[in-house]
């Protein structure tokens, strides 16, 4: 797979796709990671006195509401403070306007163009990898870099569209991605997972289970795990078509659930959780538990949280697991950007952060990446 060392950029018009979904409050930045992952290959271009154009996408966009929700303005803001530098910004994704402000561009100026999936409304046209709209994004550049980790498992115009049209190369942060990942991909390992969907998860967990100690389930995940069991889970998120296969799982005595929650009532045991309660965090009784299987562990994955940790009274199990995680002699790999998030909101310092979420798990599946792929042609 080429690098981007192996590519002359020197003076030449470089799209960079890079990964900026980051989360965003009150219009600023709260965790720059995947920004500050992104200025070795950046600072490169500059260096090689590119002109460099960076895209992104931020969220969903699937109203008109979304657009003004979901722009990149304050991402601009926290690059140019990091950068300690003045870059320009496209509203526009298609047009004169920005084939000006592309055309204008001198060597060692940046370009971020708003959020990619602006396109995806009314029209899905990113997402979609719409050929019209790759070539032309194509168009503007010299030069085609991905560096998006996070997104390789999507095929879209700008992680996969573009690579089609232009000479193309991985980015030092995949490229650093790939080797970290490489390093553990055979090992074994705990997997603790979190976050709301089964089936975001499911495919990981068949996969990996073959090369897997014991896998945790927290979240609100744990809700069809549950329910296959038996147990009342109230008005927790369930996948009822996942049921069947959830009980594989189980059967293989590798997965350990949760025996008590915090639910808007306070500490439940699962089994005495009522129709109207909803499991918003993992309780002490199962923190004790997932502390005794991760005990001794080399090697531990992470992705998801424990519960909705931005809230305060359900924050307690992610903090509390995080705090024994640093406490203990283990490798831990944390996955995702909002395990990312909560890991440093906590102060805990993984072994290796990865920037992807379902990409890194896929990955380590063994799946094969879309965007990535191509990269080897």
């Amino acid at each position: 797979m080429k690098t981007i060392k192996n590519l002359d950029i020197k003076r030449k018009k470089v799209i960079i796709r890079v990964d900026y979904n980051v989360p965003i409050k009150d219009g600023k930045v709260i965790d720059n990671n995947r920004i500050v992952s992104s200025l070795e290959t950046i600072n490169y271009c500059i260096n090689e006195n590119a002109k460099i154009i960076l895209m992104t996408h931020l969220g969903k966009v699937k109203t008109e509401e979304d657009k003004n929700k979901n722009t990149l303005l304050p991402v601009k803001e926290e690059l140019e403070k990091l950068l300690n530098k003045s870059i320009f910004f496209s509203h526009e994704l298609k047009g004169k306007d920005l084939e000006d402000k592309i055309n204008n561009l001198q060597e060692q100026d940046i370009l971020l163009l708003e959020n990619t999936r602006h396109m995806d409304y009314p029209e899905k046209l990113e997402s979609n990898k719409d050929v019209e709209l790759s070539k032309y994004w194509a168009s503007l550049g010299d030069v085609f870099i991905l560096d998006a980790f996070g997104s390789a498992h999507r095929a879209h115009a700008s992680t996969y569209g573009i690579s089609e049209y232009l000479p193309h190369a991985i980015g030092f942060l995949i490229e650093k991605e790939i080797k970290e990942l490489d390093n553990i991909k055979d090992k074994k390992k705990t997997i603790i997972l979190g976050g709301a969907k089964v089936s975001d998860k499911i495919g990981v967990i068949k996969n990996l289970i073959n090369r897997t100690e014991k896998i945790l389930i927290g979240g609100a995940m744990c809700g069809t795990f549950l329910k296959s069991l038996g147990y009342e889970i109230g008005k927790t998120y369930v996948e009822n078509e996942k049921i069947d296969e959830v009980k594989e799982l189980i059967n293989t005595g590798k997965i350990i659930l949760p025996i008590d929650a915090i639910t808007e009532n306070g500490t439940k045991l699962i089994e005495n959780i009522t129709k109207d309660e909803t499991i918003f965090d993992i309780g002490p009784a199962t923190l004790s538990r997932f502390k005794n299987a991760l005990n001794k562990t080399e090697l531990i994955l992470m992705n998801g949280t424990m519960g909705m940790w931005e809230e305060s009274k359900y924050s307690k199990g992610t903090e509390e697991l995080f705090n024994y995680l640093s406490e203990i002699d283990a490798k831990v790999i944390v996955c995702g950007g909002d395990t990312g998030s909560a890991s440093k909101f906590y102060n805990f310092k993984p072994y290796y952060l990865s920037t992807g979420g379902g990409a890194s798990l896929e990955y380590l599946e063994g799946k094969s990446l879309p965007a990535l792929e191509i990269m080897e042609d």
